[in-house]
């Protein structure tokens, strides 16, 4: 089992209320929970990116105000407090250039000792696209071409000093970027940084089965992981690559307690902390598309359609059609009699594992033996103590029955998620 911790962000999971949650942005966040991530024997430590602070109905998102620091900056500075813990940033192939991301990229990869990885994201979003020189933005059918291309690109970079630390020039000419020159970073301790991808798309799939090591995915349920699973695994094959050359990671939340009856009574008060009366009606807001302040988010739901494209929120991802969405949202509000608040907090903030240590353990270890997973990214609730319970209390029961390393058997990521350093393409 690959497990990995992703740092709680600004997102609807983090529960900033809590007394114990601390800054967004202070380098005493991240090193906390990179060393408890490390002590866990965690593969990596995982970091989101935001290239626009979002904005709700005319101001800045609630949750943006906390700050979003550069992934790669925190980073390197994480390598300094770290040994084994691979690092991996997310940053947007859209609003970038290869020739100075694969310099970032290997740079870190050689502070590290080869612990550096890439999430490959993209947008189509015009209003992040405001915050760059190029403005403007990419049609959503050309961001996987660009990523893409730009994945090929940087791997020819890195390809261009030989694995005996011999400089050679490179030159490319693509339909999206055409350059040449010589690269001025040696060959990386792992020959290239992971490569992880996160996007369920069937482009998003394509694009991992072509070009990724890793992907982050957001099926939670044992069926939908399966799959998932099952899907790009059978898209391995027509790249050359095995089954073994993708590792299939799903971002998970864990809540535990000493008995499974006492975690699921916890996890029911976070998810009354996430999302409060507030964060009720903007989370609607976002799917309807309107201004709901006028409604009562202990009444039912609003009963008229959304408006599609209305601009009330900018620089979110929403997912699925609202309109199906809205009437699953009312099946299920009919059917459990639920207030509006009531079902944001059943459809949208549901831990994925709950209960005592050892049921947590064993539900995670029959996810991986049962292909919906090679693995977890778990995502907490809390900045930045919110792996604590996990790594003290559900790893060494996972190292007891030996789905997960007792301790770390090589230095570089790639070691940790059991791939080969790619051959040298020269």
């Amino acid at each position: 089992m690959h497990l990995a911790a992703h740092f709680p962000g600004v997102n609807n999971t983090t529960v900033w209320a809590d007394p114990r949650s601390r800054s967004q942005i202070d380098f005493s966040s991240f090193e906390q929970l990179a060393r408890v991530a490390e002590r866990g024997k965690f593969d990596f430590f995982f970091l989101a990116e935001g290239l626009r602070l979002r904005e709700h109905n005319g101001r800045v998102h609630d949750l943006d105000v906390v700050g979003r620091p550069e992934s790669l900056t925190v980073l390197n500075a994480l390598a300094a407090v770290t040994d084994r813990l691979g690092l991996a940033a997310t940053v947007n192939a859209t609003f970038n250039e290869p020739y100075e991301l694969a310099r970032r990229l290997a740079t870190l990869d050689h502070l590290s000792a080869g612990r550096a990885a890439w999430n490959v994201v993209t947008s189509s979003d015009a209003f992040t696209g405001e915050n760059f020189r190029r403005g403007g933005y990419l049609d959503r059918g050309d961001r996987y071409t660009r990523a893409a291309e730009f994945v090929a690109t940087a791997r020819e970079l890195w390809d261009s000093w030989t694995p005996d630390g011999a400089s050679r020039p490179f030159a490319h000419e693509g339909p999206q970027f055409t350059i040449s020159g010589e690269f001025t970073v040696p060959r990386s301790p792992q020959g290239h940084p992971v490569v992880i991808q996160a996007g369920d798309s069937d482009e998003g799939r394509e694009f991992a089965a072509s070009a990724a090591d890793v992907i982050f995915t957001r099926h939670g349920t044992l069926e939908a992981g399966r799959a998932f699973y099952t899907d790009v695994k059978a898209r391995l094959a027509a790249y050359g690559r095995e089954p073994g050359d993708l590792k299939i990671m799903p971002g998970v939340t864990v809540v535990t307690g000493d008995t499974d009856a006492e975690a699921q009574e916890h996890a029911a008060e976070i998810r009354r902390q996430q999302i409060s009366p507030q964060n009720a009606i903007l989370t609607a807001e976002q799917l309807w598309g309107t201004d709901l302040s006028a409604y009562d988010p202990d009444g039912p739901l609003p009963e008229i359609d959304p408006v599609i494209d209305s601009g009330l929120v900018k620089g979110r991802v929403l997912y699925g059609d609202p309109f199906a969405v809205v009437a699953r949202w009312r099946a299920l509000a009919e059917a459990k009699r639920l207030s509006l608040r009531q079902t944001v907090i059943e459809t949208t903030t549901r831990q994925s594992f709950i209960g005592s240590p050892r049921t947590v353990a064993a539900e995670l270890t029959a996810f991986v033996d049962e292909r919906a997973a090679d693995g977890f990214i778990l995502v907490p609730h809390l900045t930045p103590s919110g792996l604590d319970d996990f790594v003290d209390r559900v790893v060494p029961l996972l190292q007891e029955s030996g789905a997960f390393r007792s301790e770390y058997t090589g230095s570089t990521l790639r070691s940790h998620l059991g791939l080969p350093e790619p051959v040298w393409k020269g």
